[in-house]
């Protein structure tokens, strides 16, 4: 699928190799849906919307000082976690899920892509051992389910929190959460960006 003109205009902390690594993403994901499915054909056609464009708004948000580690949890094809990773490559990224088959797609990818700074783990965040300094995900579970999964995975890192990908009326999961909501809109136009947020809720 053909990127979307001036795509990365809202992220201004992409390079032209970067920009370059995820223009090749659209195709890679072609090739593997068409033997395993990763993603939904409706989500394939909307590539960049649904899938590249929206993990990039976390970009802006989430810490990405060099020798960070970041745990992408539920990462599914590999999103938030492989935009993110192509945009900072000094930042370490763990990307994991429980579905065996989407991870070996997402090494696949990384591989294809020559990403370093990418572990694909197939398994549990609840059986996995940190420290990670942040947590990324993306419509996986509730946030107080995500907070219990990660509660052993914190760095002493001050700032360590969990970044979710979310969309909705929010008021009843995020009661008793010490949470900050940043509106995508601010980020991208588009209705499908509409009633989503990048949610923010420190480890402590």
């Amino acid at each position: 699928m053909t990127a979307p003109e001036n795509w990365a205009a809202p992220f201004p902390f992409l390079t032209p190799a970067a920009i370059e690594q995820m223009e090749a993403l659209p195709a890679l994901y072609a090739e593997w849906n068409a033997q395993i499915n990763v993603i939904s054909r409706k989500d394939e056609d909307g590539i960049w919307e649904r899938h590249i464009l929206h993990s990039l708004c976390l970009g802006g948000i989430v810490p990405h000082r060099p020798g960070l580690r970041i745990l992408d949890i539920g990462t599914g094809g590999g999103f938030p976690g492989i935009p993110l990773a192509i945009a900072f490559p000094h930042v370490q990224f763990t990307l994991i899920d429980s579905i065996g088959k989407k991870i070996k797609v997402v090494q696949a990818v990384v591989d294809a892509l020559g990403l370093p700074n990418v572990t694909a783990i197939h398994g549990r965040a609840e059986s996995l051992k940190g420290p990670f300094d942040a947590v990324v995900t993306r419509a996986v579970a509730p946030a107080a389910t995500l907070m219990g999964w990660s509660r052993h995975l914190w760095s002493k890192n001050p700032n360590a929190a969990l970044y979710a990908l979310k969309g909705g009326d929010l008021t009843e999961e995020l009661k008793g959460l010490k949470s900050t909501l940043f509106p995508l809109p601010d980020i991208l136009p588009g209705e499908f960006y509409s009633t989503k947020y990048v949610v923010r809720i420190p480890a402590r």
